[in-house]
């Protein structure tokens, strides 16, 4: 029951940071030049070249979490991601009042966000992922053939005669 519990919230894990950057990533991705546009103005050097890589970790990264593909891959990548973003855009030290009030809430947000990725680097997809699916149908494809190498091994070795010198 334990195991079945920490899977399902893996599961809803999953689905609830992927809700967050698969849109993000979709919007980026469709609107690049204005992605871009936002980057240059906050002074980010090499936007035209960044700004294609960071908006397709988000939304694959996003998809990968929520299917359970190469999730701690994705974990690290997103990680990196989101302290890249959150260091472009919620720099509150540069505020005051209100608008620091509000800068901080986000960057803290972020840095919860954060340790829900590393929740899933450290522990995987769980059981319901497609990632556990691929491990499984490879476990089954490669226990037959094994035991049969281990067949045809054995029944060699039977046949093969003896020769004396």
């Amino acid at each position: 029951m334990q195991r079945t519990a920490s899977d399902l919230a893996l599961l809803l894990a999953r689905i609830a940071l992927s809700a967050l950057f698969i849109p993000g990533g979709l919007r980026k991705l469709t609107d690049l030049a204005a992605f871009t546009a936002s980057l240059q103005k906050q002074g980010v050097p090499f936007a035209e070249v960044l700004a294609p890589h960071g908006a397709g970790v988000e939304f694959l990264g996003g998809i990968a979490l929520l299917i359970g593909f190469q999730t701690r891959l994705a974990a690290v990548l997103l990680i990196v991601f989101t302290v890249i973003a959150t260091l472009i855009a919620h720099r509150f030290w540069e505020f005051e009042g209100a608008a620091r009030q509000m800068q901080q809430g986000q960057f803290f947000k972020n840095l919860a966000i954060v340790g829900g990725f590393l929740a899933l680097w450290v522990s995987g997809a769980g059981r319901y992922a497609l990632e556990r699916l691929w491990h499984r149908d490879h476990r089954r494809v490669d226990r037959p053939v094994t035991e049969r190498r281990a067949g045809e091994r054995r029944t060699k070795a039977a046949t093969v005669p003896e020769v004396g010198f």
